[in-house]
């Protein structure tokens, strides 16, 4: 049987080849979409409501491509685009936090002027032909992306929409570990095993537990992750609690109180749980087209919303607020992002029977690089069945590479994390 390691770079070939002549013809066509788009003084807009990475990939591709008369308007609370990933580590190590805030010049680094503009307000109220503004002010569209993502508590999410207010809620939790010695951390997923192995691996004489309602960690990865896990996370002297779902005892008390009564006091308590979809706006809209069950926003093989009826206006959806099937990651979005551009271009053209369908490779899009600590991480793939592949790695950057991570977004890091 092959190591993992050979299945990894078989598996990331596999993938890439198809992917390279297809970004090939994309920066041509982008290059010449550059010099034939000419900016027009009242464009039919195109918005995209939310500018995390989903709504950052679709606005930089239809920067890329919509045709003369048309430009991209991304509407973002947010004045930096909050790099999540990062948030468990910069809640813990102080000094780095301002790299988690990206600048969106990015996204129209390269594109044709005009094309391009940033909003930076929120979303309060959808009709058929515009949305309204928090600011009161009233956008039309002809096409409509929601892009609004999931809500979580600290330190998954910050709460704060301007970039000096959220380093200092990442500041507030460093002195908040920093000044505690027993933490509860709450929730199994990704953001609390990395938030659990962090504190520990940088501050180890802290008294670290962590706890989970399921019997087992990461519920949606597979038990070959799992058991991996959950052993680097014991290695470490961290105490799993699995299968309790305790609860505070008193708003803001440390107390957690246990299913058999019992409870335990903690200095300090992180909640990492759960996700909710930001399916408000629809919801008041369009209420047919949000689960009942799950709250995200139902979409068609194109990725538009259904049950909206015949004369419906273009409205799509993409990302974790979007019920697709596909895994609830960074990478599902960009794939479902480059469907959606596509497919407003061809509506533009009036090509409505060309359209694209979205089809999730679970193997790309789930693939996750979890870190357990400060020296200590994994890369794993499956395809959603028996296929794992798992290959841990020991080399683990403290800024978490974020600056390699800037230029993923088209800016330089430079003086931008200090200046910005």
């Amino acid at each position: 049987m092959l190591p993992d390691k050979i299945k990894l770079f078989v598996e990331i070939f596999r993938v890439a080849i198809p992917f390279l002549g297809r970004i090939i013809i994309e920066r041509i066509q982008a290059s010449y979409h550059r010099w034939t788009y000419k900016a027009i003084p009242s464009p039919k807009n195109v918005v995209i409501v939310g500018g995390s990475f989903a709504g950052f990939e679709l606005a930089k591709r239809l920067c890329e491509s919509l045709p003369t008369g048309y430009r991209v308007v991304l509407v973002e609370k947010n004045s930096h685009l909050h790099y999540v990933f990062a948030f468990p580590r910069f809640s813990v190590v102080s000094g780095y936090e301002k790299g988690a805030f990206i600048p969106y010049s990015g996204i129209a680094r390269n594109a044709p002027k005009g094309i391009f503009q940033l909003v930076q307000d929120e979303v309060v109220r959808i009709s058929d032909d515009s949305v309204i503004l928090a600011s009161g002010e009233e956008l039309p569209y002809e096409y409509l992306t929601i892009a609004t993502g999931t809500s979580q508590l600290p330190p998954a999410k910050l709460s704060a929409t301007h970039k000096e207010e959220a380093c200092k809620e990442l500041q507030t939790a460093q002195e908040n570990i920093q000044n505690a010695n027993s933490i509860a951390v709450v929730g199994g997923g990704a953001v609390g095993i990395e938030m659990a192995t962090d504190i520990k691996s940088f501050r180890p004489e802290k008294d670290v537990t962590l706890i989970n309602s399921r019997d087992h960690i990461l519920p949606q990865f597979g038990p070959r992750l799992q058991s991996y896990a959950l052993g680097a996370i014991r290695k470490q002297n961290i105490k799993v609690i699995l299968g309790e779902r305790p609860q505070i005892v008193a708003p803001g008390s440390g107390e957690l109180r246990f299913g058999d009564g019992q409870t335990s006091s903690y200095d300090l308590i992180i909640r990492c749980t759960g996700q909710t979809p930001n399916s408000g706006l629809i919801m008041d809209w369009s209420p047919q087209s949000v689960s009942k069950e799950t709250k995200r926003i139902l979409v068609d093989p194109n990725l538009r919303l259904e049950n909206l009826g015949d004369e419906a206006p273009h409205v799509f959806a993409v990302g974790d607020v979007a019920e697709t099937g596909a895994p609830k990651m960074g990478r599902a979005g960009h794939m479902q992002a480059a469907v959606v551009a596509s497919n407003i271009v061809k509506l533009i053209q009036g090509k409505p029977n060309k359209l694209e369908k979205y089809v999730s490779n679970r193997e790309l899009e789930g693939a996750t690089k979890l870190t357990l600590g400060k020296a200590e991480g994994v890369i794993y793939i499956t395809d959603g069945g028996r296929k794992e592949i798992l290959v841990p790695f020991n080399r683990v950057s403290e800024d978490m590479d974020i600056r390699r991570v800037w230029g993923m977004f088209g800016v330089k890091f430079s003086e931008g994390a200090s200046s910005e």
